[in-house]
C-alpha cells in the first residue's frame, strides 16, 4: 500500500517537502506491517480452534463408534450364548423323549427318566412325587440311598407339605421348601442342595421332580435348567401309563 504524495504548497521549499513524504511513506508502510501481523496472529488463532473443534468432534464420534460397537458386541455374545443354551436344551430333551420310547408302566417311565437326568447332573438323586386321590407316592431312584445313608431328603418331606409343592406348579428351591413347612421339622433337609421341578400337563400338577445332591456340593436353577422344558414331555408320558389309550376294536 502506498501512501499518497503530499502536493508541495508554494511557501514549502523542496527539503520540506521530500521530507514530509518520506515520513508519511515510513508511517504508511509501519501502519500496514502492523496490520498484517495482527492478520496473521489472529489467522493462527482462529485455525488453532478450530483445529481443536475438529479434534474434539472426531474424539467424540469415535468414542460413540467404540461404545456402539461395544453393545453390538455383547449382544451377538448374548445371543450365541442364548442360542447354545437352546440347542443343549434341545439335545437334551432329544435324548430324554427317545428313553422314554417304548415304556408301558410308570415304573419304567420313571427308571429311564431317572437314568437321563442323573446323567446330565453327575452326583445327584432323583426322586418323584405322583399325585393321587389319596396322596403322593413316592418313587425314588435304585442306588440313591448311597448318597444320603439313613434318611434321604425325600423322607423329610411330610404329606401336607408335599402337597402344598404340588399346587404352587413350579420350580423350587430349599429356601422355598422351608418356607412352605416349619422350620425345625425341616433342619435335615439343610444337609443336602436340592432343587423341585413340576410335573405339569395342561396346566393341572400331576406332580413333582426333586433332585438333590449332599453338600458342600451346590445345586440351583441354572443347574436344572436344561430339564424343566422335558418335564411336560415326562408328564404326558405319565399320563398316557395311567391312562391307556382305548384298543382299537
Amino acid at each position: 500500500m502506498r501512501a499518497p504524495l503530499r502536493a508541495v504548497s508554494p511557501a514549502e521549499s523542496p527539503v520540506q517537502s521530500y521530507t514530509a513524504n518520506v515520513w508519511i511513506a515510513q508511517t504508511a508502510k509501519a501502519a500496514s506491517g502492523a496490520i498484517l501481523g495482527t492478520w496473521r496472529s489472529m489467522s493462527q488463532t482462529e485455525r488453532y480452534q478450530r483445529l481443536r473443534l475438529l479434534l474434539k468432534k472426531l474424539n467424540q464420534q469415535r468414542k460413540r463408534q467404540a461404545n456402539q460397537i461395544d453393545i453390538l458386541c455383547h449382544d451377538l455374545i448374548g445371543a450365541q450364548r442364548s442360542f447354545l443354551h437352546r440347542l443343549q436344551d434341545i439335545g437334551f430333551a432329544a435324548e430324554f423323549y427317545r428313553s422314554l420310547l417304548g415304556c408301558t408302566d410308570i415304573d419304567s417311565v420313571l427308571a429311564r427318566a431317572g437314568r437321563i437326568i442323573k446323567q446330565e447332573l453327575p452326583g445327584t438323586g432323583v426322586t418323584f412325587f405322583l399325585r393321587q386321590p389319596d396322596g403322593c407316592t413316592v418313587h425314588a431312584c435304585a442306588g440313591d440311598e448311597m448318597l444320603y445313608g439313613e434318611r434321604g431328603p425325600h423322607e423329610c418331606l411330610e404329606p401336607d407339605l408335599v402337597e402344598d409343592i404340588c399346587k404352587r406348579n413350579r420350580a423350587c428351591t430349599l429356601d422355598d421348601i422351608l418356607d412352605l413347612g416349619a422350620d425345625g421339622a425341616l433342619a435335615p433337609l439343610r444337609r443336602f442342595s436340592l432343587v423341585t421341578l413340576p410335573l405339569s400337563d395342561l396346566g393341572r400338577s400331576l406332580g413333582f421332580v426333586l433332585i438333590y445332591c449332599p453338600r458342600p456340593q451346590v445345586l440351583n436353577l441354572a443347574d436344572v435348567r436344561p430339564i424343566g422344558p422335558a418335564m411336560r414331555g415326562l408328564a404326558q408320558a405319565v399320563r398316557g401309563v395311567r391312562v391307556p389309550l382305548p384298543s382299537r376294536s
